[in-house]
């Protein structure tokens, strides 16, 4: 982009030094690679029976080579473009590995870095994308749950990773966690059926109940599945059909490809779709079938979620501060350093780490000032919550006609919740009327029924006190309200409810919350731009409908950022998101020229959910769609647009020295140097700040900007907006129209699965 062409860094803030958990990269081959292509016959699976197939032609290839399981890299050429060569497995059957030349890698290729990743990651077990350490799993157990339950392996782990940066190469190196349940799919299964001896239970609806939509990791391939279907017509003994053509029984497969004896040959088998990839969306997936006795549940049970004590250990084990992560970093490191096998294999191809944390500078932005009302609020320890409950709201909508419903047992937290109401509205400068109790019973049919007999068009609000939080009642009862008879709505589980020393702070922010979703807004910031509207795009998978993902559109219509437009869009897998792009931007832009009297003078997208390797694709394909709908909606007038990726899941970390000790760094810190990339616009901001562990940035790159924002007004603009959301009284880690749109899109695709009523369109009724 012509306007950061000299600098993308900016100058804003007070300076600061900062470390990173990368190490630099201080030697690396020179030298012209060789890529070839190898394929088996018959078709090996095992990466480790491949790489062992072709390490018994060394004395051709040499030692010197880095394999990824499917193509080989070597530093000089084969006497001929094409070999074919014979292997033998250990029950000495033949495989015929054919290796052919692909392409000549010079030292700055960026698919060489691919294969020094591969290199680096040898030494360690894979599972999925990440790298664990097989041998310091350690089992976690608690007598107070079902041992078949509660029993967890925790795999201690890295996630590994070299790239070019903007002046040197460096490896990204990061402590991460397994969760491995210590029972298989099987064992699920014989329980089920145990239980359903003395109940009445339909054993295979219980069954895919719980292991339908679940993650399995099978140890004899180091890989995970997600759980699509159960086959109860076939087991282990049915045949299937090789990509040879001959027919084998699961039981022999497994035998002879992985050497793993299956002893239960009744059990009926798991079924996982595999990953759709957009490359490949018009191609029908083979289904793959799991035995479930080899495979092993992973993460967390609701059960386990709930229960106070095995959280807190498992955060004792895996939220690190940056302390011990720098100390879990130079395990790790050193570890490197010292095995002879892995120095061997480095020095192979002239590969040198540095073993100290890479240092830069970085600057701190300035607090920012939040309005409410007249008054401008003080922010204490990156929050205000204080502060937002003892002076009139921004903007409020008196509350006059409006339903709480409760079960018979829950009317003493209902009755408690409308008489705190009552106390903490009135500073707000909330106007309440007393809302209209009527008891129901404790399924979603009643609930139902009881709106549909004393639903009015006037009815602003209603209120669900329930009995627990299940996600069925919540479901239905959401969805009610959301599709069907469209009033904003908000479900308090009534054991929130009876601690009366949070109380008061509950009925609090649940009078806010009814505020927003009614129209009302609690504070502001000052953008620095005028007449700009500001759109958050994020995409959700729907967990019931496999192949539909929602995506969330969400667009400011006034100036202060306190009034949004909201819709979404279902769309089949891998379907291009801009497809229905251009109604949500016609019907924002009709809203925005409906409140300010002129079409807004530039546009701010923040688009969440996209991966480095889709950025181009964006580039190509949905920002060329966005501009030409915007040329057809403003007519000839001019419009200037800016279009951020925001990306989350990173594995970058960053970290200040103080008092001798490795610390957080604090909100509003940015790093736009170093790190960054040489071919983006791109920078980090630490925007909130956390009590436990370590601070996670966010990563944010302008891949198109004809607003022309210069580096430190986007980064200040940034930073605003991460103060906007009005679910909490502090800051979050995104702009607010990003988790906005991604609140709405979880909505959707959790609880309603179908699109809400376009009444509610205006109303942050998914708060």
């Amino acid at each position: 982009m012509e306007h950061v062409r000299e600098s993308t860094a900016g100058s804003q803030g007070r300076m600061v030094k900062l470390f990173a958990n990368h190490f630099r990269v201080v030697s690396q081959p020179q030298w012209i690679a060789y890529k070839y292509n190898v394929d088996y016959t018959p078709d090996i699976e095992n990466g480790n029976v491949r790489e062992s197939l072709l390490s018994q032609h060394e004395a051709l290839l040499g030692k010197c080579r880095i394999f990824d399981g499917n193509s080989l890299l070597l530093p000089h050429r084969l006497p001929k473009p094409k070999t074919e060569l014979v292997s033998k497995l250990k029950d000495d059957a033949l495989v015929k590995v054919t290796i052919e030349f692909s392409s000549e890698l010079t030292p700055s290729s960026p698919d060489r870095l691919r294969y020094y990743n591969v290199l680096f990651r040898k030494y360690l077990r894979q599972v999925g994308r990440n790298y664990y350490d097989d041998v310091k799993e350690f089992g976690l157990c608690h007598p107070h749950l079902t041992y078949s339950i509660c029993r967890l392996e925790v795999w201690p782990g890295y996630i590994t990773s070299i790239l070019q940066y903007e002046n040197d190469v460096t490896l990204c190196a990061d402590v991460n966690h397994k969760l491995l349940r210590m029972e298989t799919a099987y064992d699920v299964i014989m329980r089920i059926r145990e239980d359903a001896k003395n109940k009445n239970l339909d054993v295979e609806k219980q069954v895919a109940k719980e292991l339908v939509g679940s993650i399995v990791f099978t140890k004899f391939n180091n890989k995970t599945y997600r759980v699509d279907a159960i086959n109860w017509k076939e087991t282990p003994k049915t045949e299937f059909k090789k990509s040879d053509g001959t027919k084998i029984t699961f039981v022999e497969y497994y035998k002879r490809q992985y050497n793993v004896q299956v002893t239960v040959l009744n059990q009926p088998l798991l079924i996982s779709k595999g990953k759709w990839k957009k490359s490949q969306q018009d191609t029908p997936h083979e289904p793959i079938f799991l035995v479930p006795e080899l495979c092993h549940l992973t993460g967390l049970t609701d059960t386990m979620r709930k229960d106070y004590r095995v959280m807190r250990d498992l955060a004792t084990h895996m939220r690190l501060d940056p302390e011990k992560r720098q100390l879990k970093l130079k395990e790790f490191m050193d570890t490197m350093q010292q095995d002879k096998n892995v120095q061997k294999e480095l020095q192979h191809w002239n590969f040198q780490f540095d073993t100290q944390f890479l240092s830069f500078s970085g600057r701190i932005l300035k607090e920012v000032r939040i309005f409410q009302g007249k008054r401008a609020v003080r922010q204490f320890q990156n929050e205000w919550s204080r502060e937002t409950r003892s002076g009139p709201l921004l903007s409020v909508k008196s509350l006059d006609n409006w339903l709480i419903l409760y079960t018979k047992r829950n009317y003493g937290a209902a009755f408690s919740l409308m008489q705190s109401l009552r106390k903490v509205t009135p500073t707000m400068g909330i106007a309440m009327r007393d809302a209209k109790m009527i008891e129901v019973s404790d399924t979603v049919k009643s609930y139902v029924t009881v709106l549909e007999k004393h639903d009015s068009s006037n009815t602003q609000m209603v209120v669900c006190v329930l009995s627990s939080d299940r996600k069925a009642m919540y479901d239905g009862i959401k969805k009610y309200l959301c599709v069907n008879c469209p009033i904003p709505s908000q479900c308090v589980v009534a054991q929130t409810l009876d601690k009366p020393q949070t109380l008061m702070t509950i009925a609090t922010k649940i009078a806010q919350q009814m505020n927003c979703k009614m129209g009302g807004a609690l504070w502001k910031v000052q953008t620095g731009l005028q007449n700009a509207m500001f759109i958050g795009i994020d995409c959700f998978h729907d967990i019931v409908n496999r192949r539909k993902s929602i995506a969330g559109f969400v667009a400011s219509i006034n100036e202060d950022l306190t009034e949004w437009f909201s819709q979404c869009i279902f769309q089949e897998s891998g379907q291009e998101l801009v497809n229905g792009l251009r109604a949500c931007l016609q019907e924002a832009l009709k809203l925005w020229y409906e409140r300010n009297s002129i079409l807004p003078y530039s546009i701010i997208v923040y688009r969440d959910g996209v991966g480095d390797g889709q950025l181009q694709a964006l580039i190509d394909y949905e920002i060329p769609q966005i501009v030409s709908s915007l040329e057809s909606i403003f007519n000839a007038q001019n419009f200037k647009l800016t279009f951020i990726v925001v990306k989350k899941r990173i594995n970058t970390r960053f970290f200040v020295q103080s008092q001798g000790r490795l610390r957080n760094p604090l909100p509003g810190t940015v790093v736009d140097v170093v790190l960054t990339r040489r071919e983006w616009y791109d920078f980090f901001i630490i925007s909130q700040s956390v009590k436990d562990g370590t601070v996670t940035p966010t990563h944010y790159n302008v891949i198109h900007d004809t607003v022309r924002l210069s580096p430190d007004t986007v980064q200040c603009l940034t930073y605003r907006l991460c103060h906007m959301y009005y679910n909490l009284p502090g800051v979050i880690r995104v702009p607010a129209p990003c988790h906005y749109a991604h609140k709405l899109a979880y909505l959707v695709g959790q609880s309603i699965h179908q699109v809400p009523h376009q009444s509610l369109s205006n109303r942050l009724f998914y708060l």
